[in-house]
Protein backbone atom coordinates (compact mmCIF):
# COMPACT_ATOMS: atom_id res chain seq x y z
CA UNK A 1 0.00 0.00 0.00
CA UNK A 2 1.52 3.06 -1.13
CA UNK A 3 0.20 6.24 0.94
CA UNK A 4 -0.25 9.14 -1.43
CA UNK A 5 -1.67 11.81 0.47
CA UNK A 6 -2.31 12.93 3.96
CA UNK A 7 -4.82 15.83 5.26
CA UNK A 8 -5.47 16.88 8.66
CA UNK A 9 -8.50 14.27 8.93
CA UNK A 10 -7.81 12.15 5.78
CA UNK A 11 -5.12 9.22 4.18
CA UNK A 12 -5.24 9.00 0.54
CA UNK A 13 -3.26 5.68 -0.44
CA UNK A 14 -3.44 3.68 -3.40
CA UNK A 15 -6.48 0.92 -3.71
CA UNK A 16 -5.71 -2.41 -3.21
CA UNK A 17 -7.35 -6.14 -4.00
CA UNK A 18 -8.02 -5.88 -0.04
CA UNK A 19 -10.38 -2.88 -0.68
CA UNK A 20 -12.60 -5.19 -2.70
CA UNK A 21 -15.59 -5.66 0.32
CA UNK A 22 -15.59 -2.04 0.35
CA UNK A 23 -15.47 -1.10 -3.28
CA UNK A 24 -18.09 -3.66 -3.63
CA UNK A 25 -20.57 -2.44 -1.10
CA UNK A 26 -19.63 1.40 -1.82
CA UNK A 27 -21.15 0.71 -5.67
CA UNK A 28 -24.95 -1.08 -4.29
CA UNK A 29 -26.34 2.12 -2.89
CA UNK A 30 -27.96 3.38 -6.18
CA UNK A 31 -27.24 6.85 -4.63
CA UNK A 32 -24.01 6.39 -4.63
CA UNK A 33 -23.30 5.25 -8.43
CA UNK A 34 -26.25 7.15 -10.19
CA UNK A 35 -24.75 9.86 -11.68
CA UNK A 36 -21.85 7.90 -12.63
CA UNK A 37 -22.42 5.92 -15.64
CA UNK A 38 -21.07 2.68 -13.97
CA UNK A 39 -22.95 -0.27 -12.73
CA UNK A 40 -22.55 -1.78 -9.90
CA UNK A 41 -20.47 -4.85 -9.38
CA UNK A 42 -21.88 -8.67 -9.03
CA UNK A 43 -19.79 -9.77 -6.34
CA UNK A 44 -17.07 -9.00 -4.42
CA UNK A 45 -14.71 -11.36 -6.33
CA UNK A 46 -15.59 -9.37 -9.44
CA UNK A 47 -14.86 -6.36 -7.49
CA UNK A 48 -11.21 -8.10 -6.24
CA UNK A 49 -10.55 -9.06 -10.03
CA UNK A 50 -11.19 -5.35 -11.19
CA UNK A 51 -8.86 -4.04 -8.47
CA UNK A 52 -6.15 -6.87 -8.80
CA UNK A 53 -6.19 -5.62 -12.82
CA UNK A 54 -6.14 -2.26 -11.76
CA UNK A 55 -3.44 -0.90 -13.86
CA UNK A 56 -3.33 3.29 -14.10
CA UNK A 57 -0.98 3.33 -11.23
CA UNK A 58 2.05 1.43 -13.51
CA UNK A 59 0.50 2.94 -16.73
CA UNK A 60 0.26 6.93 -15.61
CA UNK A 61 1.73 6.78 -12.31
CA UNK A 62 -1.52 8.18 -10.61
CA UNK A 63 -4.96 6.47 -10.27
CA UNK A 64 -7.81 6.44 -8.03
CA UNK A 65 -7.03 6.05 -4.22
CA UNK A 66 -8.65 4.62 -1.50
CA UNK A 67 -9.81 7.37 1.14
CA UNK A 68 -9.23 6.20 4.76
CA UNK A 69 -10.41 8.68 8.00
CA UNK A 70 -7.07 9.10 9.78
CA UNK A 71 -8.86 8.49 13.49
CA UNK A 72 -10.14 5.47 12.62
CA UNK A 73 -9.10 3.75 9.78
CA UNK A 74 -12.49 3.57 8.18
CA UNK A 75 -12.62 3.41 4.19
CA UNK A 76 -14.87 6.59 3.25
CA UNK A 77 -14.55 5.62 -0.21
CA UNK A 78 -12.28 7.02 -3.11
CA UNK A 79 -10.94 10.11 -4.90
CA UNK A 80 -8.32 10.76 -7.42
CA UNK A 81 -7.07 11.53 -10.52
CA UNK A 82 -7.59 9.27 -13.97
CA UNK A 83 -5.69 9.54 -17.19
CA UNK A 84 -8.21 9.22 -20.41
CA UNK A 85 -5.93 7.99 -23.47
CA UNK A 86 -8.71 9.57 -25.99
CA UNK A 87 -8.75 12.64 -25.11
CA UNK A 88 -5.48 12.86 -23.25
CA UNK A 89 -6.52 14.48 -20.12
CA UNK A 90 -6.55 13.88 -16.49
CA UNK A 91 -9.90 13.78 -14.65
CA UNK A 92 -10.56 14.05 -10.99
CA UNK A 93 -13.24 12.07 -9.65
CA UNK A 94 -14.33 11.30 -6.04
CA UNK A 95 -17.19 8.59 -4.90
CA UNK A 96 -18.23 8.20 -1.02
CA UNK A 97 -20.05 5.96 0.96
CA UNK A 98 -23.66 7.92 1.31
CA UNK A 99 -23.13 7.99 5.23
CA UNK A 100 -19.94 10.13 4.78
CA UNK A 101 -21.72 13.05 2.45
CA UNK A 102 -22.00 16.49 3.47
CA UNK A 103 -19.19 16.41 5.73
CA UNK A 104 -16.68 17.96 3.68
CA UNK A 105 -14.49 14.51 2.78
CA UNK A 106 -14.53 15.08 -0.96
CA UNK A 107 -13.83 19.00 -1.20
CA UNK A 108 -10.64 17.83 1.10
CA UNK A 109 -9.84 14.73 -0.55
CA UNK A 110 -10.43 16.95 -3.72
CA UNK A 111 -8.03 19.52 -2.78
CA UNK A 112 -5.16 16.24 -1.63
CA UNK A 113 -5.52 15.35 -5.26
CA UNK A 114 -5.43 18.40 -7.44
CA UNK A 115 -2.32 19.13 -5.00
CA UNK A 116 -0.69 16.50 -5.69
CA UNK A 117 -1.46 16.38 -9.43
CA UNK A 118 0.36 19.77 -10.00
CA UNK A 119 2.80 19.25 -7.22
CA UNK A 120 3.79 15.76 -7.69
CA UNK A 121 3.21 14.56 -11.27
CA UNK A 122 3.96 18.31 -12.52
CA UNK A 123 0.35 17.77 -14.53
CA UNK A 124 -0.66 21.43 -16.46
CA UNK A 125 -4.08 21.09 -16.51
CA UNK A 126 -6.93 18.70 -14.98
CA UNK A 127 -10.52 18.63 -15.47
CA UNK A 128 -13.22 17.69 -13.83
CA UNK A 129 -16.39 15.68 -15.34
CA UNK A 130 -20.19 15.43 -14.10
CA UNK A 131 -23.64 15.07 -15.40
CA UNK A 132 -25.38 17.70 -15.15
CA UNK A 133 -27.64 16.87 -12.65
CA UNK A 134 -24.95 15.92 -9.83
CA UNK A 135 -25.20 19.27 -8.41
CA UNK A 136 -23.52 17.89 -5.29
CA UNK A 137 -20.34 16.70 -7.57
CA UNK A 138 -20.16 19.94 -9.36
CA UNK A 139 -20.07 22.11 -6.17
CA UNK A 140 -16.93 20.53 -5.12
CA UNK A 141 -15.68 20.90 -8.27
CA UNK A 142 -16.34 24.40 -8.34
CA UNK A 143 -15.02 24.74 -4.32
CA UNK A 144 -11.68 23.61 -5.76
CA UNK A 145 -11.49 26.74 -8.10
CA UNK A 146 -12.17 24.72 -11.42
CA UNK A 147 -14.20 26.76 -13.69
CA UNK A 148 -17.17 25.70 -16.52
CA UNK A 149 -14.96 24.64 -19.78
CA UNK A 150 -17.63 22.88 -21.74
CA UNK A 151 -20.62 20.69 -22.19
CA UNK A 152 -20.33 16.79 -22.95
CA UNK A 153 -22.20 13.80 -23.64
CA UNK A 154 -21.47 11.99 -20.62
CA UNK A 155 -22.70 8.10 -21.29
CA UNK A 156 -25.77 9.55 -23.52
CA UNK A 157 -26.55 12.22 -20.58
CA UNK A 158 -25.94 15.77 -20.92
CA UNK A 159 -22.44 16.44 -18.85
CA UNK A 160 -20.41 19.23 -17.98
CA UNK A 161 -16.63 19.70 -18.31
CA UNK A 162 -14.46 22.01 -15.05
CA UNK A 163 -11.26 22.62 -15.80
CA UNK A 164 -8.29 24.05 -13.66
CA UNK A 165 -4.96 24.79 -14.48
CA UNK A 166 -1.32 24.83 -12.75
CA UNK A 167 -0.59 28.84 -11.99
CA UNK A 168 2.99 27.87 -11.59
CA UNK A 169 3.44 27.18 -15.41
Amino acid sequence: MKKIAETERLLLRELTPEDAEHFFNLNQNPNVIKYTGDSSFTSVEEARNFLKNYKDYDRNGYGRWAVVDKSDHTFLGWCGLKYHEETRETDIGFRFFEEYWNKGYASESAAASLNYGFEKLNLPKIIGRAMIGNTASIRVLQKMGMIFDREFDFDGNNGVIYTIEDLRK
